[in-house]
This record gives C-alpha cells, sequence and structure tokens, in this order.
C-alpha cells in the first residue's frame, strides 16, 4: 500500500522551504535511481551515491547567484566526509544564464570558486525538456520540487525521497538548510 506524501511547508527567514517526510519512499530508488551526463561527458549516476544524501542544485555561471558556488562548495567541505553528496545541475534554462558547456563549465567553477563537488553537464531542469530527475521531483515534491530559477536545491534522503526543497534565495550556509543537511546524514 501506498502512502502519500504530503509536503508541508512553512515560510522562514529567506524564503520557503519544503519538507517531505522521509519514513517511506514512493518509488525505490527514488532521487538514486536517475543519471546525469557529466560535464566530461561520461554518465554520473546518482546510484553511486544510494544511501546518502545528496544535494542537487541546478547552477548557472553568469546569474546574480553564481556567488552560491562557494557556499555549496564549503557544505561539501564541511560535511562529505559525513556522507552529503552535492551535485551541480548547470542549466540555461532561466535567462539563457549558463552559455557553458563540458569542461568549460568545470573549469569555471574550479578556477572561479574552487569547485570540488561533482557536476553534470547543462542539463534542461524546467518544462517539457526537463530531465527525468527534475520531472520525478516535481511528481514526488510538487511545486517546491520544482525550479524557479538558478541555484534551486532539492535534498534527497539517504533512502531516495525528497527530504527538502529550497528556492534559489536560500543560500548554501542558510541555518535551515544546514539543518537540512545535518538531519539527513546517516547517524543522524
Amino acid at each position: 500500500m501506498h502512502r502519500r506524501h504530503f509536503l508541508t511547508s512553512f515560510a522562514i527567514g529567506f524564503g520557503l522551504v519544503s519538507t517531505v517526510p522521509t519514513a517511506m519512499a514512493t518509488q525505490a530508488p527514488g532521487g538514486h535511481g536517475f543519471t546525469f551526463a557529466g560535464f566530461d561527458g561520461k554518465p554520473l549516476p546518482l546510484a553511486q551515491f544510494a544511501g546518502k544524501p545528496v544535494l542537487v542544485v541546478n547552477t548557472a555561471s553568469e546569474c546574480g547567484y553564481t556567488g552560491q558556488y562557494a557556499g555549496l562548495e564549503k557544505l561539501w567541505q564541511t560535511y562529505k566526509d559525513r556522507g552529503l553528496v552535492i551535485v551541480g545541475v548547470p542549466s540555461n534554462d532561466f535567462g539563457g544564464q549558463e552559455p557553458l558547456k563540458g569542461e568549460e563549465i568545470k573549469n569555471f567553477c574550479q578556477l572561479n570558486y574552487g569547485v570540488t563537488f561533482p557536476l553534470a553537464d547543462r542539463t534542461p531542469v524546467s518544462g517539457e525538456q526537463a530531465h527525468k530527475f527534475y520531472k520525478w521531483a516535481r511528481e514526488q515534491g510538487g511545486q517546491a520540487a520544482v525550479p524557479r530559477w538558478n541555484f534551486h536545491k532539492i535534498l534527497i534522503a539517504p533512502d531516495g525521497s525528497i527530504a527538502a526543497a529550497f528556492p534559489s534565495r536560500v543560500r548554501p550556509e542558510s541555518r535551515d538548510l544546514v539543518r537540512a543537511v545535518e538531519q539527513a546524514l546517516p547517524g543522524a
């Protein structure tokens, strides 16, 4: 028998944060069951991170929020040894703010922000052309899981369910995002 996840939304500090109970995944392996194309053209399967929390962030190199790359790298460095994975998914869907592809994306992120977390290649994240991960996220998490701009964040729990979604304006170092990450870490 399938239990429906009801999205609980509440307003806090910088904006809307949405959480989804993680007691039961509605689809195995859930968010870990998708593969992106990596910046290097090789597959970037989220299955390699099964059992870990994964923060999937649609990014862009020419956005007002691009500085969040630094905060994402700091979050990654702080929690990667405890199991957190961050995956950057560059997208040109919002305002044409990601003109780069492949190695150009990696080079931009490393040179300007010291990014070492996994990066996908440029990927559609909205509308009918959206990657299957984002279609799944919309089905599982409702409108809160739908990116409306660059640097929208979806936290996948270790069981593959959506643990939380954060709009673009919620910075990686925000108390609410950090708290959601800490709660999703194995052994938390």
